[in-house]
């Protein structure tokens, strides 16, 4: 049994968990709430009656925590213990304890929505307050409300607020489990730097020479900034007089590393070398790293933002709030009294910061969330009443209703579809299921399938459009497609098969500049997609790819056409005299193309009339990226559809089963639901957050 804090408290949690349907657990950091309370579970025999279920935010902290507690009991990881994240599954009818992201829980959910599959769900890192999280909060609560069950929900986090989670929860018990930590001196700069990035080269410099052995955790806000910080901090140490100090390995530890590159840096430096682990905010609460002794923290963050007014998303580097940088500088007392170096000035912290993180349910899409609230057999469940820790504004909710209108997934009296609960069913986001399921009428799911898994790699697959790159490619005389002049998403496929006519060949992706894991994984989503799909439809489907892919200009056509019903609500119109483009959303206005895009104009100048957009992204200008030509003919009647949404309508009505237009895919009967024009509060720390947000 590990030797941590919170195992001197198992006889009072088992007891109060015995006692209560819901328990909020406070475990500071070093406490061992993530390992040891799903263990303490299993002796206690709840495992017997169900699965001990512990979702995270994380995938990395799903996987690494999992791995750890198989290695603490002395099993195979995907026997008694597993894990589940998306696109992955490592469990077995042996497990017991199983960790998994919270989306992969919400999805199981949709198959049972009463979760009876598990005996406890351990709520962990709940303090993130990620998006799913917070709607498996209002799930649970309904749950605890109307089931007879002997389900119990453990809450856990460093952070929480936990007497406003209690009070969510019917004034449950909350727990105060005390951390393993030694003290930690806080040191301030005198002043704010001009980079940070420069600012924390020169102090993890500063550490290595002058201060006494130790590992150094640095919080960057991004993957790029932690490659160039990791490539400055090898050149300047390799620099450095030998014998002059110690040694030291630089590691990098983001979300999209590999397992393999994820898992060093939990491995021990050899003898007189220190560790220097260049992080994102994945090393602040889901990730313990032991031995960390010095912390540098930026005061910085990247987080991605949505603008439902505009239907805009940017991903700013934003300021910390006090909660995340107390969270950084914990991690450096871990095995004895540390230090933590704050690139910022005390002002800066006690006057500039949110008290705590805005959760992500309000800065965020929620179509995506509200399609899966409307899928559940709950029939008692409103949408725009739903009981959210944090409601969002029902600004966000009208916007995801729109939004799902437009794609036929609920119909004009906020009913889910036949269609909406099938692409409830698939793990991507609402635009690509509409696709895949228009592709498959179509005839041109094989391609579908391609486009849908590209899109959802979490690393970037094309090749930097530096002069090396170019360079290369020529000296190879190779060049990737260019989408034929009808966009991105044909060009994604064309990439996916020229690398399929090479029976996908690792040395051909690195020859032409291509992320070979991000393929890799390309290949495994379209694989599971395929397989999901078939398990929808009740068979088997045309799912093949043509080795003749570039004479099969009809299936661009096609496609072309079952993505413009899937991204119904993200069309453009080119603008007249203006080389940009006029989104047909609900606030219209004028964009650009993203200089990365494949859609060039033509020998006259001129753009396609009409185009889709992924993503409409606000970075130094308004800019849309992976785009798509279409024709007019297509775009008219969704125009139409546009111009009489009637927003009063879709938060309820009558209840009403469209047939849809799948006829090979099951039909449900459409969940009851009931009208509200109720008007959320918005929380006072996210109007903190957008009022600095617009002074900027």
């Amino acid at each position: 049994m590990a030797n941590l804090p919170i195992v001197q408290f198992e006889e009072k949690i088992i007891k109060t968990v015995e006692q209560n349907p819901v328990v909020v657990i406070i475990g500071e950091t070093g406490s061992g709430k993530s390992t040891q309370l799903s263990q303490m579970l299993r002796r206690s025999g709840y495992s017997k009656s169900g699965i001990i279920g512990v979702p995270q935010p994380r995938r990395v902290a799903a996987v690494s925590v999992a791995r750890r507690v198989a290695q603490e009991l002395g099993v195979r990881l995907g026997e008694e213990v597993g894990y589940a994240i998306r696109f992955e599954d490592r469990t077995s009818e042996k497990t017991c304890i199983k960790y998994l992201t919270d989306g992969v829980l919400l999805r199981e959910s949709l198959a049972n929505p009463m979760l009876n599959q598990y005996s406890v769900i351990i709520l962990d890192e709940a303090h993130e307050r990620s998006l799913n999280t917070d709607i498996l909060l209002g799930l649970v609560k309904h749950l605890i409300t109307i089931k007879k069950s002997n389900l119990k929900i453990l809450i856990t986090s460093a952070t929480l607020d936990g007497e406003k989670v209690s009070k969510f929860f019917s004034d449950c018990p909350v727990l105060n489990v005390p951390g393993k930590l030694y003290p930690v001196e806080i040191l301030y700069s005198k002043e704010r730097p001009k980079s940070y990035h420069e600012s924390a080269l020169k102090k993890a410099l500063d550490i290595h020479v002058r201060e006494p052995e130790g590992d150094v955790l640095i919080f960057m806000t991004g993957q790029d900034d932690i490659e160039k910080l990791v490539s400055k901090l090898e050149d300047r140490i390799r620099s450095l007089e030998e014998g002059s100090c110690m040694d030291a390995i630089i590691l990098p530890l983001h979300g999209s590393l590999p397992p393999e590159m994820q898992v060093r840096v939990f491995s021990p430096p050899p003898p007189n070398c220190r560790r220097i682990i260049v992080a994102t905010n994945i090393a602040e609460t889901s990730l313990t790293v032991d031995g960390v002794v010095y912390v540098i923290d930026s005061g910085y963050v990247k987080q991605r933002q949505y603008n439902p007014s505009t239907g805009m998303y940017s991903l700013d580097v934003v300021q910390i709030s006090k909660v995340q940088a107390n969270q950084r500088a914990g991690r450096a007392g871990r095995t004895r009294p540390g230090k933590c170096y704050r690139l910022y000035p005390s002002s800066v912290y006690n006057d500039e910061f949110l008290d705590v993180t805005v959760p992500e349910i309000q800065r965020c899409s929620l179509a995506g969330s509200v399609l899966y609230l409307k899928s559940l057999d709950l029939s008692d469940i409103d949408i725009l009443k739903f009981d959210f820790l944090d409601p969002p504004s029902s600004e966000s909710l009208e916007d995801a209703l729109r939004q799902l209108y437009l794609i036929d997934a609920i119909d004009e009296n906020g009913q889910i579809t036949s269609i909406g609960r099938t692409m409830a069913e698939l793990p991507l986001e609402p635009s690509l299921s509409r696709t895949l399921m228009e592709a498959n009428e179509y005839g041109c799911l094989s391609q579908a399938l391609t486009v849908a898994a590209m899109l959802s790699a979490e690393t970037a697959l094309l090749p930097g459009r530096s002069k090396d790159t170019e360079k290369k490619r020529k000296q190879n005389n190779l060049d990737l497609p260019d989408g034929s002049g009808w966009g991105d998403h044909i060009q994604l496929l064309q990439i996916y098969e020229c690398w399929h006519q090479t029976d996908y060949n690792i040395d051909w992706c690195k020859v032409n500049g291509l992320q070979v894991r991000g393929m890799t994984f390309v290949k495994d989503v379209r694989k599971q997609l395929c397989q999901i799909m078939e398990k929808i439809a009740k068979g088997p489907l045309d799912v093949r790819r043509s080795r003749r892919w570039r004479e099969n200009q009809q299936d661009y056509y096609h496609l072309r056409k079952a993505l413009c019903v899937g991204y119904a609500n993200q069309l453009a119109e080119r603008m007249i005299h203006h080389n940009g483009y006029r989104t047909l959303g609900f606030k219209a206005q004028t964009v650009q193309v993203h200089p990365s895009s494949a859609l060039k104009p033509d020998e006259e100048g001129k753009l396609a009339d009409y185009i889709l957009y992924h993503e409409l992204v606000a970075t130094t200008r308004p800019y849309l990226r992976n785009l798509c030509s279409v024709d007019i003919k297509w775009a008219t009647p969704i125009i139409n559809k546009i111009n009489k949404v009637n927003v009063n309508k879709l938060s309820g009505g009558v209840a009403h089963v469209d047939d849809g237009k799948l006829s090979d895919l099951p039909k449900k009967d459409a969940a009851a639901g009931a009208p509200d024009d109720h008007e959320n509060r918005i929380q006072a720390a996210r109007e903190r957050f957008l009022a600095r947000k617009g002074k900027k």
